[in-house]
C-alpha cells in the first residue's frame, strides 16, 4: 500500500471522530455489586461480522487503584478496532470512587476476563486470542489475570479461565514487594498478590513498555522481571524508552502514544492476532 495513502487513511481515523469510520461500540454489564455496576465498552472491527471471532484486546486503566476510568485507552482501542480487533474498555471498582481496596480491584479484572471469554460468541470474540493490557496499575491488573491464582470473586466459576493469551503492558506495576509500588497497602499479601513474585513456566507473551525515567517503576525491576521470564522459556518482549516518565505512552505525549501503538501492533502481528501490514506514522 502506497505510504502516504495509508498515512491518510489513518490521519482519517483520528481526527474524523463523527465519521463512519469510527469503529461501532456499545456497553455490557459484566459486574455488579450492590449497587455498584461495571461495564465493558466494546469497539467493534469495520465490517464486523457476527458470525465469525476475532482476537480480542481488554484494556484496563491506570491510577494506582485510586481513580481514573476506562476512557484511557479510547485512542489505542478505535485504532486496533481498525486493525481488527474486538476491543474492550474495562471498568472496575477504585477507592476514591467506591471505597474499595486494589484487591477488590483484581477481583473486578479477573470477573472482566471471565465474562469476555463465557459471552465470547455472543461478543465476536475468539476465546483463545484474548490479549489483556492497561497501565500502571492497570497494568498490574492485566499481567494478574494471568499471573495470579488468588482473589477470584466467590461467585464465580474458576472452570473458566480469567488467564489472557498474551500481555501488552504500559509502565506496569509488577511488583509489590518490600520496595516495590504500595508495599505500604499491600503488606503480606504481596506473596499472592505481585506479578513479580508470581512468574511462573506457562506465562503468556508479553510486550513490556517502560520509560527509562519513571519513578514509580524502576528499570532494574522490569530487566529483573524480563530475565525470570526469559529463564522460565515465555517471551518477553521488553521496550526501554529512553528518558521518558511514568505514563508516556498516553495520548497527549503523542509521539510516544504512536511509538507504543507501533510496538503493538507488530507485537499483535507477530502472535499472529493482526494481518501485516507496513508500520508507518500514526495520525
Amino acid at each position: 500500500m502506497n505510504v502516504l495513502r495509508l498515512n491518510y487513511v489513518i490521519c482519517l481515523l483520528f481526527f474524523f471522530s463523527g465519521s463512519t469510520i469510527i469503529s461501532a461500540q456499545d456497553t455490557y454489564l459484566y459486574k455488579q455489586v450492590y449497587t455498584i455496576k461495571l461495564y465493558l465498552e466494546r469497539k467493534l472491527p469495520p465490517a464486523f461480522d457476527e458470525t465469525k471471532q476475532y482476537p480480542a484486546i481488554v484494556f484496563y486503566f491506570g491510577g494506582g487503584w485510586l481513580q481514573g476510568d476506562r476512557s484511557q485507552f479510547e485512542k489505542q482501542a478505535t485504532y486496533l478496532a481498525q486493525r481488527g480487533m474486538v476491543c474492550f474498555l474495562a471498568d472496575y471498582r477504585t477507592k476514591n470512587q467506591h471505597g474499595t481496596t486494589p484487591f477488590d480491584a483484581l477481583r473486578d479484572a479477573k470477573t472482566a476476563m471471565r465474562y469476555v471469554r463465557t459471552h465470547a460468541r455472543k461478543l465476536g470474540v475468539d476465546p483463545n486470542r484474548i490479549v489483556a493490557s492497561g497501565g500502571s496499575a492497570g497494568g498490574h491488573l492485566a499481567a494478574a489475570t494471568a499471573l495470579i491464582e488468588a482473589y477470584n470473586d466467590k461467585k464465580e466459576d474458576t472452570l473458566i479461565s480469567c488467564k489472557p493469551n498474551a500481555l501488552v503492558l504500559f509502565n506496569p506495576v509488577i511488583d509489590n514487594g518490600p520496595g516495590g509500588y504500595a508495599y505500604d497497602r499491600i503488606g503480606a499479601a504481596y506473596k499472592s498478590f505481585s506479578p513479580l513474585h508470581n512468574l511462573h513456566a506457562g506465562a503468556p507473551p508479553i510486550l513490556l513498555m517502560v520509560g527509562t525515567n519513571d519513578n514509580l517503576i524502576p528499570v532494574i525491576t522490569v530487566e529483573y522481571y524480563n530475565l525470570v521470564m526469559q529463564k522460565a522459556g515465555a517471551r518477553c518482549d521488553l521496550k526501554l524508552f529512553q528518558d521518558q516518565p511514568h505514563g508516556f505512552f498516553n495520548y497527549p505525549r503523542f509521539e510516544y502514544y504512536k511509538k507504543t501503538l507501533q510496538d503493538t501492533d507488530l507485537f499483535l502481528q507477530s502472535l499472529g492476532y493482526l494481518k501485516p501490514q507496513p508500520i508507518v506514522e500514526i495520525y
